[in-house]
């Protein structure tokens, strides 16, 4: 402990003292509220939305409304917040994290903070982690808003978009973190203003915040079209994968034999690198693969699509498990969740390596996709006014939360002292001998009927635990991804005498396992891990799922040195130690140095994955300044705006573009290239015949006077239309079509830049710094070809053509099956076909001219 925390407190201990006067107050007005009859208690919500009205703050009237949520959950749900709860309350209200350990009513604390801020009307999004849980909490503790006159939604994967609009309305809505990010990305690929589901982003209450804004903030939300690639390629490195040989990669050079000279002598056809998750060819490989492909030259530009593709077909084969990273379910390859063990339906992985994956296990290759939006959890998260998160375990990523989305965590003491026994780890020289023991030690708990989960980190390992207890004759139940439908009901049953339960990280988060009497006087809850996660925090979450509420409980973790955690990280030294002290197989090791040892193993993955995490958001940052600026533009569309001004601006900004580019600094007039000039600029604006350049001396007046003779075009095609208002929804359905295509496609070319602007690092350049410069011109260039676009399509437009507002490109998936969301009905216009003569007089077909760009 530092100075500063010797003199002051822990920065929780000193946040808390400044809470304690508040839930003085609460406390005192216990007994005025009980004195409330229902009607009284009721009415006091349009009592509170009044006061607001009339200038009080939430903080002037939070004392008395959590003491009125606090009788209402007694009246309705028979529960009564403890005062740790009423802290954990404030907390949340204040916009931080409140760190409270399992089992001290984490689901009741949200309904004060979402009480309290739903009296504004602006809706409050309680985020959970999956749909049983919103589902539940919504039907559970909504009670308590609707016993106070509040209105309860809750919005899941199977619900309509008329459904969904209709649940985020509601004062208080539960939803999981991905169906939020998903209706963010699709509100903004809407073509109508009414076909929007969601509100401004004002006040989220997340739950397990540690899971929603960490563990799955490595990967971001895409919703995609589909690309018109083959899929054979995947098939055939799929073919040439399976003979490949894996070879070593040789003895790691020192400085030394570096300086004298000596390579790393490679064998096989590639090598594995298990710790970064790579894999390279080697000259005997790379000669294999042009044999197969008859092709001269590997490494040639034309062939980088082999190249690429073959290191995934590897990839899948050496590097990605079934059963651990994924799971093959109705001829579909589903994808794991590393960190909750739960399957994530529709979640590709992207750049080609779930197609790989496909073909390794010999199922239906889809074609890859192609990204139509996107957005990283970090940055949609931030987009809220105000976010509040709760979970058992978030100091350890107290920097990141703060860092990344300005949050700093409260740890909440707990109502009853912690009785749980957490033991040293039992560690061994081999895994067979671990799972013995492990084996032993649920033998030894069952004699005396204690109940036991067993905790894995893969449903392999889940099932390879369940085939020894049954061996044994030992009754249990396995709860994996694969058996995810029946998790509350496993986790529910765990706590009786004489069970055991065998879980992968999911492990029933947001589930409490109640304890029966035999079990709590047989030593209550016992937790065995079998494996130590990569973070430390997956293990705290396994252990805190014993000793709630000051139940009895113990855990214990069950380590080989032969684990993938001890085998990469943990160090080659520490075999050879206990090989040179005679240690036997099935002899049980505790040592000071062990635990260290795995403790640093952790600090250095999860150091490693919040690199990887922040890395993401440098790049998306990048992509969400330029995400601000499109969907910006896009909702004063919607809103239906005006787009006159904007189309003034864009033909001012081609002119300006066109004369810098064809005069430059030019001053001498003799000097200018009028003619190219001219060419220029009928590329966009259609002049009659009879336009003749102006004849002016100087580079500000030949603007100036080619801007007004463009306005006046753009003011007699305005003339043209009797309805003005027609013309203006001719400009809003133009400008959104040009900007959707273009912007679809700019994401796509902005993740290409991405993957490969990693070769920047070998030229000693920071790609990060480079991928923004690149970015930035992309992102003008883009621009450029939008005011190109609409300026040419409006200026060519005829009174007799048909409009109408449709999404430019069709959602072949997200994180679920999705459909494009459907456009109101069909305006009755006339309507041009794609085969007609082109309105603009050009003489091509529609399709060929104006329709190809619109």
């Amino acid at each position: 402990m530092g100075l500063i925390e010797k003199m002051f407190g822990t920065h929780s201990e000193r946040s808390l003292k400044q809470i304690y006067p508040i839930v003085d107050k609460i406390e005192a007005l216990r007994s005025s509220m009980q004195e409330l009859s229902d009607e009284q208690l009721k009415a006091k919500t349009p009592e509170f939305k009044e006061r607001l009205s009339k200038g009080e703050t939430l903080d002037d009237i939070l004392p008395e409304a959590f003491a009125v949520v606090r009788e209402a959950a007694k009246r309705a749900l028979n529960m009564e917040h403890y005062r740790v709860q009423l802290i954990g309350g404030i907390i949340l209200h204040q916009g931080r994290i409140a760190e409270m350990r399992t089992g001290e009513g984490k689901t009741l604390v949200s309904t004060l903070p979402a009480y309290l801020n739903a009296l504004t009307g602006d809706g409050v999004l309680i985020v959970t982690v999956n749909d049983y849980l919103a589902k539940r909490d919504a039907e559970w503790m909504g009670q308590v808003h609707e016993f106070l006159g509040l209105s309860v939604g809750v919005v899941l994967n199977s619900l309509t978009t008329d459904e969904r609009r209709e649940a985020y309305a509601k004062d208080i809505t539960y939803v999981t973190n991905n169906e939020l990010g998903f209706d963010y990305l699709r509100d903004n690929m809407v073509v109508y203003k009414e076909q929007l589901v969601l509100r401004p982003l004002k006040y989220a209450i997340i739950d397990e915040v540690d899971s929603v804004l960490i563990d799955e903030a490595r990967t971001p939300l895409i919703i995609s079209g589909q690309s018109g690639k083959s899929t054979k390629l995947y098939e055939a490195c799929d073919l040439l994968a399976r003979q490949m040989i894996k070879g070593d990669a040789g003895k790691e050079l020192t400085k030394l034999d570096i300086i004298m000279g000596e390579e790393a002598v490679e064998t096989g056809d590639f090598v594995v690198d298990e710790k970064d998750k790579r894999v390279n060819l080697t000259d005997q490989g790379v000669e294999k693969v042009e044999k197969f492909f008859h092709i001269e030259n590997l490494a040639d530009a034309e062939n980088l699509e082999i190249q690429h593709n073959i290191i995934l077909a590897l990839r899948a084969h050496n590097l990605m498990f079934r059963d651990q990273d994924y799971v093959v379910k109705d001829d579909a390859v589903l994808i794991v969740d590393e960190f909750t063990g739960r399957i994530m339906p529709g979640r590709r992985y992207s750049d080609g390596l779930h197609q790989a994956i496909e073909a390794k296990e010999k199922v239906k290759v889809n074609r890859e996709s192609k990204t139509l939006a996107t957005i990283t959890f970090q940055n949609f998260f931030n987009k809220f006014e105000k976010k509040s998160g709760m979970t058992g375990t978030a100091l350890t990523e107290e920097k990141e939360f703060r860092e990344i989305y300005g949050m700093d965590v409260v740890e909440i003491p707990t109502n009853k002292p912690v009785a749980r026994i957490d033991h040293q780890d039992a560690v061994y020289k081999t895994r067979k001998d671990k799972l013995n023991a492990v084996v032993k030690d649920i033998e030894k708990s069952m004699e005396v009927g204690q109940p036991v989960l067993v905790g894995t980190i893969t449903i392999e390992a889940s099932e390879e635990i369940s085939a020894l207890l049954k061996k044994k004759g030992i009754p249990h139940k396995v709860l994996n991804a694969k058996f995810h439908e029946m998790e509350a009901e496993i986790v529910a049953e765990a706590g009786k005498h004489g069970a055991v339960t065998i879980a992968t990280n999911m492990a029933g988060r947001g589930t409490d396992i109640k304890l029966d009497d035999e079990a709590r006087e047989a030593g209550g809850l016992k937790i065995i891990g079998t494996e130590r996660h990569e973070s430390r925090r997956i293990d705290n979450q396994l252990r805190g799922r014993a000793g709630r509420q000051g139940d009895p409980g113990e855990s214990r973790f069950y380590i080989s040195l032969e684990d993938d955690l001890m085998r990469l990280f943990g160090s080659e030294r520490l075999m050879s130690i206990f090989s040179a002290l005679g240690v036997e197989g099935d002899q049980q090791i505790e040592h000071k140095m062990l635990s260290n040892t795995i403790e640093k193993a952790q600090k250095r993955i999860e150091n490693n994955n919040y690199g990887i995490r922040r890395s993401l958001l440098e790049y998306d940052q990048v992509m969400n300044e330029q995400r601000e600026i499109i969907y910006g533009e896009r909702y004063k569309v919607l809103d239906g705006e005006s787009m006159r001004p904007s189309i003034c601006s864009m033909i001012t900004s081609f002119v300006e573009n066109a004369v810098e580019m064809c005069i430059g600094e030019e001053s001498n007039k003799a000097n200018w290239d009028l003619n190219e000039l001219e060419e220029v600029l009928k590329t966009v604006i259609p002049f009659d015949a009879k336009f003749t350049m102006p004849d002016v001396s100087k580079k500000a007046e030949l603007i100036h006077e080619l801007k007004q003779i463009v306005i006046r075009m753009y003011e007699d095609k305005e003339a043209e239309f009797a309805d003005v208002e027609q013309f203006r929804e001719i400009e809003r359905v133009i400008l959104l079509k040009v900007i959707d295509r273009k912007w679809m496609n700019h994401i796509d070319d902005m993740d290409q830049l991405r993957q490969g602007i990693g070769l920047q690092a070998l030229g000693q350049r920071d790609p990060v710094v480079e991928y923004r410069a690149n970015g930035y011109d992309m992102f003008n260039a883009m621009s450029a070809a939008i005011q190109q676009d609409t300026v040419k399509l409006i200026l060519n437009v005829k009174v007799e053509q048909s409009v109408e507002r449709e999404q430019v490109a069709k959602v072949t998936g997200t994180n679920k099956d999705d459909t494009a969301v459907r456009a109101p009905k069909k305006r009755d216009t006339k309507k041009v076909y794609p085969n007609d003569p082109c309105p603009c007089g050009s003489g091509k077909k529609y399709k060929q001219c104006c329709g190809r760009l619109g």
